[in-house]
C-alpha cells in the first residue's frame, strides 16, 4: 500500500493549499481535480492504486476541504484555475508535464490550466467532467434559471443544493449499491460546506459557472489541436453530467476512449478499483509510464 502524505503549500499568491500526494517524484505526474461539494478526500482510495506507477497530487480548491485563502479572495473559476495552476508550478519538484483527472468542477479548472499551458498536458482522464453543452443534464435547471436572471429569488432557489440531503443524494443517486458509499464522505463534505459564510461563496460559484460555457469552444479547439489522449470513465446515471457529455469528446478527439459505468455522479467513489485499473492501463498503453 502506497503512503499518502497530507500537507500544506504556501503559494506566492497568498493561498495556503492543502493537498495529498503519493508516489515517486521521478514518476509521471497525475493531477487529481475534485468537484463540488467535495475535496481531495474523494481520491483517498484512488491515490493508492495510482501511486505505485505515478506521482499523484490532489489539491483542495479554495472554499473546499482544508485549503485557506485570504479574505479578499475572489471566488470565480478563473481564480480557482489560477490558484491551482500556481500550485502545480510551485509544489516541490514541480512537474513540467502532467496528466489531469477532471471531475465535475475539476473539468473547467483543469481545462483552463490546459489552455494556459497546453504543452504541459500529457493526457486527460474525464470522470463526469464536462466540456460540452449537451453534457449539462437536468440537474442544472435551477442553476440555469439563476444564470438567466441573477435574481435573489433564483439565487435562493438553488440553496437546496447546499443541504445535507442533497449532498448525500449526489453520492447515492444512480449508484448500484448505496451501502458501498462511506457516510463519512458526504458528511465531511457537508461539515466543511457549512462553515460560516461558505454557502454564499458556493452560490457565487454556481453563478460564475456560466462563464465556463463561453470557453467550451476553446476547450474543444484545444482537444483538436493537441490530439491529447483522453479516457472518459463516466457514471452513466448522472443527472448533472449525463453520458452525452462523455460521447461528445469523440467529436473532437476521435481516438478518445469512452467507458460508461453503471454508476452515478460519484462513480469514482463506487467504481474506484475499475477506474484506477483503467487509468493505469490506458496511460501505460499511451507511453505515459
Amino acid at each position: 500500500m502506497a503512503t499518502v502524505h497530507t500537507q500544506y503549500l504556501n503559494l506566492s499568491s497568498g493561498e495556503k493549499i492543502f493537498y495529498r500526494s503519493a508516489g515517486a517524484v521521478s514518476s509521471p505526474t497525475i493531477l487529481l481535480l475534485h468537484g463540488f461539494p467535495t475535496s481531495s478526500h474523494q481520491f483517498r482510495n484512488l491515490i493508492p492504486i495510482l501511486a505505485p506507477k505515478y506521482r499523484v497530487l490532489a489539491p483542495d480548491f479554495p472554499s473546499y476541504g482544508f485549503t485557506e485563502v485570504p479574505a479578499t479572495y475572489t471566488y470565480t473559476f478563473a481564480s480557482l484555475a489560477k490558484t491551482i495552476g500556481t500550485f502545480i508550478q510551485e509544489v516541490p519538484n514541480a512537474p513540467t508535464k502532467f496528466t489531469i483527472y477532471i471531475f465535475d468542477y475539476g473539468a473547467p479548472i483543469g481545462l483552463r490550466i490546459a489552455l494556459s499551458n497546453p504543452s504541459a498536458i500529457t493526457a486527460i482522464i474525464a470522470q463526469n467532467g464536462n466540456a460540452y453543452l449537451e453534457g449539462l443534464g437536468p440537474g442544472w435547471a435551477p442553476i440555469k434559471q439563476y444564470w438567466s436572471t441573477g435574481s435573489q429569488k433564483d439565487r435562493d432557489g438553488v440553496r437546496p443544493y447546499l443541504t445535507f440531503e442533497t449532498t448525500r443524494w449526489q453520492y447515492e443517486h444512480g449508484t448500484k449499491d448505496p451501502s458501498t458509499i462511506a457516510p463519512e464522505s458526504y458528511t465531511l463534505d457537508q461539515a466543511l460546506m457549512d462553515r460560516p459564510g461558505n454557502h454564499e461563496i458556493q452560490l457565487d460559484i454556481f453563478k460564475d459557472y456560466e462563464n465556463n460555457l463561453a470557453l467550451y469552444p476553446d476547450f474543444q479547439k484545444f482537444f483538436r489541436d493537441s490530439e491529447v489522449p483522453l479516457l472518459a470513465t463516466w457514471g452513466k446515471n448522472d443527472l448533472f453530467f449525463p453520458p452525452e457529455g462523455a460521447e461528445a469528446y469523440k467529436r473532437d478527439l476521435p481516438e478518445a476512449e469512452i467507458v460508461l459505468l453503471d454508476a452515478g455522479h460519484f462513480a469514482g467513489e463506487t467504481e474506484t478499483a475499475e477506474i484506477g485499473e483503467r487509468i493505469v492501463e490506458f496511460l501505460g498503453r499511451k507511453g505515459i509510464k
